[in-house]
């Protein structure tokens, strides 16, 4: 039976740009439709920086409908519509103001695809995120439909005025274009090690849908797996405040809201306010180590929120301290090594000590890293050996 194969790239044209989206097109173009597919034949139907919603729901839908195998790439970036705060995949004419309207709504995804035979359907995605749908994804799965198997990853916020790059999508289209076609299982594995370090701080995607063997880091079938290491954490201290903070207000303010501090946290850092999001932060954190202890998730979660934010203000010298922290702390109260909590803490401090440019600060931090890594080596081969190499690179420069 003939398979289908819909390679879907879209990021908004301009400033708003988080992710070169549709640098990949070219390189899956290149893949014989039949390897794409994993079929003896295929279909191919290409979307590249789409304009409006209603075009990508006419050929997801048309696809939806093909009886055989249906493989779906997603490349690009997931942000929140301002009303409902639901994520969409941001499309060419996609601002802050008009994703509601201007963006593709990922509950379409889930919606079209749910009548689809189980075990028929994949969706290999690269998605990268703002710093709202990055600190939304805390406590949330991004639901892509209960019987489909989903691979990929989720990227955090690239650096400031700095445009994102779909490494994972190119990695895999370049493992295709060998020829061979692994099972999707194995595919994701190899475009995971193809990452390296710069994957580390991902949202790893590895849900095999109904029916299929769990793989590694598989989550719940359609969401994804680890998710963000602060959401794996018990219940949050609800302590004021909410809201964003309108221009004027100082910290003292800010301590004045009344409801979920994230919110406020996460709007601080819309506007660029990163000082006060983790002064914020720290006072959440303090009280949580008053009240629970130094090792309890409750102040854990407020320390993973302000290597978060330190990584968000474009500072990883503080955020693969902070994470190095979290993870001494974990181990110290007895986490065992191989805890998803544990890899992704580590994982998040090697992504981050490769982001340190100045050779001095990060073989300051190089040594605990390695001593770390050589404790948790994670689910990827090499991390223990690219930190050595990277040190012994590190030392070369004096």
């Amino acid at each position: 039976m003939p398979g289908t194969v819909l390679l879907l790239a879209a990021s908004p044209v301009g400033k708003g740009r988080l992710v070169d989206a549709a640098s990949v097109l070219p390189v899956l173009a290149a893949v014989d439709p039949a390897v794409l597919s994993g079929t003896d034949t295929a279909n191919v139907v290409e979307l590249a920086d789409p304009l409006e919603p209603q075009a990508v729901l006419t050929r997801l839908r048309a696809a939806a409908t093909a009886s055989g195998p249906l493989t779906v790439f997603v490349a690009g970036q997931l942000q929140l519509d301002r009303k409902q705060r639901l994520p969409h995949l941001a499309l060419a004419r996609t601002t802050p103001a008009t994703v509601r309207y201007t963006g593709f709504p990922w509950a379409w995804v889930r919606e079209e695809l749910r009548l689809r035979v189980p075990g028929t359907t994949t969706l290999v995605l690269d998605l990268h995120t703002d710093a709202e749908t990055w600190q939304w994804l805390r406590d949330r799965p991004l639901d892509s439909g209960r019987t489909n198997a989903v691979y990929g990853r989720i990227a955090p916020p690239p650096g400031r005025r700095v445009v994102g790059v779909p490494s994972y999508m190119k990695a895999v289209a370049t493992i295709l274009r060998s020829g061979s076609r692994p099972a999707v299982e194995q595919l994701h594995e190899l475009a995971l090690e193809r990452l390296g370090a710069e994957g580390y701080a991902d949202v790893v995607l590895s849900a095999p849908g109904v029916g299929a063997g769990a793989g590694v880091g598989a989550g719940v079938p359609g969401g994804f797996a680890p998710r963000p290491p602060s959401a794996l954490k018990g219940p949050r201290p609800q302590t004021p405040p909410e809201g964003g903070p309108p221009d004027g207000l100082d910290i003292a303010d800010l301590r004045e809201k009344a409801g979920d501090p994230h919110g406020v946290i996460t709007e601080a850092v819309q506007a660029g306010r990163h000082v006060d999001a983790d002064a914020l932060a720290a006072e959440h954190e303090q009280a949580a180590v008053r009240a629970h202890g130094p090792g309890s998730e409750e102040a854990l979660h407020w320390a993973e929120v302000r290597a978060d934010l330190a990584m968000l203000a474009g500072d990883p010298v503080r955020s693969c301290r902070a994470w190095l922290g979290v993870a001494g702390a974990r181990l110290a109260a007895g986490q065992a090594a191989d805890a998803g909590a544990v890899e992704a803490a580590v994982d998040r401090a090697h992504h981050q000590w490769g982001q340190i440019p100045e050779p001095a600060r990060a073989r300051e931090l190089g040594p605990e890293l390695a001593e770390l890594r050589s404790r948790v080596p994670g689910r990827r081969a090499g991390a223990l050996d690219h930190v050595q190499q990277h040190l012994v690179q590190l030392q070369l420069l004096g």
